[in-house]
């Protein structure tokens, strides 16, 4: 039976205290998702109201200042889809019309052709833009940031270049796996097979280059552009070159479940699942399922000084594992797990407090720990995923909002 939620609330002046009326509602299980949704429309408003178009939030500094994220910056896109899912877990036609302001003004991304990181950029604002409203107003941005992250995809290495940096040869992160949705997609929408050759190929390249045998995954590969040898396989977030990241591992999981999801190719299908054996039964994750930035660190289980935690990957595994348990027959421990997630992260243990946090849903993430850069802090890609797991698992509990 399906459960109703009351969360169309006005937030333009009033405080949190006033909107927060009883629900009628007779699933005591499901209260969790109902206050986690009203926190949610009070910090987006709020954050909306606060940062303009163009200048994202992106995380908090040390100092308490919020660090903003430009027309540049590999974040940029996540706030304005976090804006879009809010709309869709609320119902609030105000942060529909925030959205669209936010991602209207990122149309110059179209122009980057530098990073593979244009599929974060744009089709997580972009791309949610036009799913959520069919507005064809959003689709010549999409065209050419794909045809962008398309022209750096080389035959020869069988991967799409991440970065430019000179130090390397042709580097690809395992992050890279999320931009092959962005491919997948506009190769239909766009009428482009070779996007989707791309995109397979990248994945069964990452697949033989990026993992070891227990099915946990480097962080970058660097190739030889002429030839297509791997020269070395290293980090630049782990804290060795052989460990776990944990953002990383998410990455893939999310990466190989979304192209099974795209292909029905079973190879996709067996690696996202031996990737999620790997997380789900890692002795170093923590017992609320938040993993500590990089499974390997000397610290990952002193309860005496426990390392950061990473809710944005914990983020990505829930969002990853709901997508994978409608995929497979068994699914039912996929979800109970990212259910684990969720509701860790919803707890006042990781999800702030109406007004707090800079107006960001989640505290206790983790950037580039080796570069002391953004370390226990909110992060707006672990909002994004957090809200896309709510999401997922709204529409698998037939949660109707």
């Amino acid at each position: 039976m399906k459960k109703t939620f009351n969360l169309f609330l006005v937030l333009s002046t009033i405080t949190y205290n006033t909107f927060a009326k009883p629900v009628q509602n007779d699933d005591p299980s499901l209260l969790w998702f109902k206050k986690t949704t009203e926190v949610i429309q009070f910090q987006l408003n709020k954050a909306a109201q606060t940062y303009k178009p163009g200048k994202n939030p992106r995380s908090v500094n040390p100092d308490g200042t919020v660090r903003l994220a430009g027309l540049t910056d590999w974040t940029t896109g996540f706030f304005p889809g976090s804006l879009w899912y809010g709309y869709e877990l609320t119902g609030d036609k105000v942060l529909a019309d925030e959205a669209k302001k936010f991602t209207l003004a990122l149309d110059s991304i179209r122009n980057i052709k530098n990073t593979h990181d244009v599929g974060f950029m744009l089709y997580c604002s972009y791309g949610n833009a036009y799913r959520i409203t069919g507005d064809k107003i959003y689709l010549p941005v999409l065209a050419d940031g794909a045809a962008n992250l398309y022209a750096r995809f080389s035959p020869t290495v069988g991967a799409i270049r991440s970065w430019d940096f000179a130090w390397l040869h042709y580097p690809v992160i395992i992050d890279n796996m999320m931009n092959l949705e962005y491919l997948y997609w506009s190769a239909n929408q766009f009428n482009k097979p070779e996007y989707t050759n791309a995109a397979s190929t990248h994945a069964f390249t990452t697949m033989k280059n990026h993992f070891r045998k227990d099915y946990s995954s480097y962080h970058l590969v660097d190739y030889d552009a002429k030839t297509g040898k791997v020269l070395s396989k290293k980090t630049h977030q782990g804290v060795t070159d052989e460990s776990a990241w944990a953002r990383g591992q998410a990455w893939g999981l999310y990466g190989y479940t979304m192209c099974y999801a795209n292909t029905k190719n079973p190879k996709f299908l067996q690696q996202a699942e031996h990737i999620a054996s790997f997380i789900m039964n890692h002795p170093r994750m923590p017992k609320d399922k938040v993993p500590v930035w990089d499974f390997d660190v000397h610290n990952a289980m002193d309860t005496a000084e426990l390392a950061p935690r990473d809710a944005s990957a914990a983020a990505v595994i829930a969002s990853a594992l709901l997508d994978l348990s409608t995929q497979v027959k068994d699914g039912k421990k996929y979800a109970d797990y990212a259910e684990d997630i969720l509701k860790s992260l919803s707890s006042d243990a990781y999800l702030a407090k109406p007004g707090e946090n800079s107006y960001f849903l989640l505290k206790h993430s983790v950037g580039a720990f080796l570069y002391n850069s953004e370390i226990d802090t909110p992060l707006d890609y672990a909002d994004y995923y957090y809200l896309e797991a709510l999401k997922r698992y709204a529409a698998i509990k037939k949660i109707q909002i």
